[in-house]
């Protein structure tokens, strides 16, 4: 499975899992967005990475 590393293991690049901590706290830093907006954003286009970028204006 490709995905970026952390202390625990591998985060799925491609699928956010709202409940993996570790990714949601990697995408919040890496987008500069809060979890809320992350949460209401996964919710509106689903779990891929590259929608909720676009859904928040940012690039993946």
């Amino acid at each position: 499975m490709a995905g970026l590393k952390d202390k625990r293991g591998f985060i799925d690049k491609d699928r956010l899992d709202l409940t993996e901590r570790q990714a949601v706290e990697y995408w919040m830093k890496r987008w500069g967005v809060t979890r809320d907006q992350i949460t209401a954003a996964h919710r509106k286009v689903g779990r891929m990475t590259k929608d909720i970028a676009a859904e928040l204006g940012k690039k993946r």
